[in-house]
């Protein structure tokens, strides 16, 4: 659940991680629909790059930049309308995998996952029903009055002002995951097809009859008249190279929960209809709508802010409510130090692959595991809290020093603009925030007995 909540919390920004990751890619705000169309017909007419679905990206705010792609990989795409280098960004790829399948992509996982969700949702019911007072002490916080009174208090009180916003994560985590298993129920239930049930939710295909190249010019000219306010973002060619092609322009709604509305085109850019996200059923645009509120994607830096500073508070429930339970036990034994290996040990490797990612343009999954089981030995060697705690919290600090630094030597003056300078304004306020904990500990140290200080949690 830890590892689940703080991936969740950095998710939040992973537009601005992409951006940060390839900042030496130079903008292109504007869209050229030519320059779009000569790629994707190029694409759609290699037999070595085509796939049965081929997709671009079009320039936004948080991606300022064209790009084309297969089912397997994206490329930049130029003025003249070149597919360039590879778009890649290795490490929040690897994030969002972190969060969604725990680093092991497989509809398993993905379940798992979800039933994370559906008992955390269960955690937050069930904190209420079982703290009476909780409410009523909802403003009480004992900071310094001890670590089990703080910690306590900590985990309650946040547990209270996150609560709308917990259970608003939890369900809509849950769905992702369950979605499929609740689909195959339904079908059974009731008696119909799987196919037709999903194409009831996402639209079934047209039915057309019409080969030759794309003309995104006359398509784009009447998506300006049928959606003038809408923010086209995605387009994805349906059926590519075949007779039954056909052209899906995914676009945000301003004011509006749902991901996106999408309208359909045939090749010739003859306007097809729309699937009905912005105005059809209420289930409809409910369930387009949980991804932009699982992860904040609906409100510009305002959302996220909300989404990250919430998150994060989450992440420190689920540290705090271990450490309450350790507290609680008659006995300290060796999951004492690795609950300190993991809080610590996971923000470190994810540090750890952030740099390989940047200096080696290497991220493995392996090697993140090894680092974290590296420090959970480490953890166990020192067999000391208060010690392990604090070499690990300084461990984070220079890693952190280190991305930095290597951030700024590879892209320069580009780090401090836009979504680098935004990103690496985070992990500089990270490491501020965690050199303030181990002053704090280290304050706290003096002035209490010395065989009190291995009592002090995560």
């Amino acid at each position: 659940m830890y590892i689940i909540c703080l991936s969740g919390t950095l998710c939040v920004f992973y537009p601005e991680f992409q951006r940060w990751e390839k900042a030496h890619v130079q903008a292109s705000p504007t869209l050229n629909i030519a320059a779009l169309e000569h790629a994707l017909n190029n694409a759609i007419s290699d037999t070595s790059i085509a796939t049965d679905h081929m997709y671009a990206y079009l320039p936004t705010n948080d991606r300022p930049f064209l790009s084309v792609g297969n089912q397997n990989q994206d490329w930049y795409v130029d003025s003249k309308g070149n597919m360039t280098d590879q778009v890649e960004s290795k490490w929040t790829d690897f994030l969002i995998d972190m969060h969604v399948y725990l680093t092991v992509p497989s509809s398993l996982s993905l379940i798992v996952v979800s039933t994370l969700g559906a008992m955390l949702s269960a955690l937050i019911i069930s904190g209420f029903l079982a703290h009476p007072r909780i409410l009523k002490d909802a403003f009480k916080l004992r900071l310094g009055s001890g670590s089990r009174l703080e910690q306590v208090d900590i985990h309650n009180r946040l547990s209270v002002w996150g609560v709308p916003f917990y259970l608003l994560i939890a369900i809509t985590g849950a769905y992702f995951g369950l979605a499929l298993p609740l689909l195959g129920a339904i079908s059974i239930v009731t008696g119909k097809d799987p196919v037709a049930i999903q194409a009831s939710v996402f639209g079934e295909e047209p039915t057309i009859n019409l080969g030759g190249p794309l003309n995104l010019e006359s398509t784009f000219q009447e998506m300006k008249e049928i959606a003038p306010e809408s923010e086209p973002f995605r387009l994805i060619i349906h059926n590519a190279g075949k007779t039954s092609q056909f052209i899906e322009i995914m676009a945000r709604h301003s004011q509006r929960l749902i991901r996106s509305e999408n309208y359909r085109f045939d090749a010739m850019g003859n306007y097809l209809g729309k699937v009905g996200f912005s105005d059809g059923e209420v289930g409809r645009q409910i369930i387009y709508s949980m991804n932009n509120l699982h992860f904040g994607h609906f409100a510009g830096y305002v959302s996220k802010v909300i989404y990250a500073a919430l998150g994060l508070a989450l992440t420190v429930i689920s540290v705090t409510g271990v450490n309450i339970w350790l507290r609680k036990r008659n006995n300290r034994d060796q999951i004492n130090q690795l609950w300190i290996g993991v809080v610590w040990g996971v923000p470190l490797s994810l540090l750890m692959a952030m740099f390989t990612g940047l200096a080696l343009d290497f991220v493995s999954v392996q090697l993140f595991w090894l680092s974290l089981v590296a420090v959970l030995a480490f953890s166990v060697i020192v067999n000391e809290e208060l010690k392990c705690r604090t070499r690990l919290q300084v461990a984070n600090i220079i890693l952190l020093a280190v991305v930095l630094s290597t951030h700024v030597v590879i892209f320069r003056s580009a780090a401090f603009t836009g979504a680098p300078l935004i990103i690496n304004t985070i992990l500089i306020s990270c490491m501020l925030t965690i050199f303030a904990t181990v002053l704090r500990t280290e304050s706290n140290q003096f002035s209490e007995p010395f065989s009190n200080a291995n009592s002090i949690q995560n």
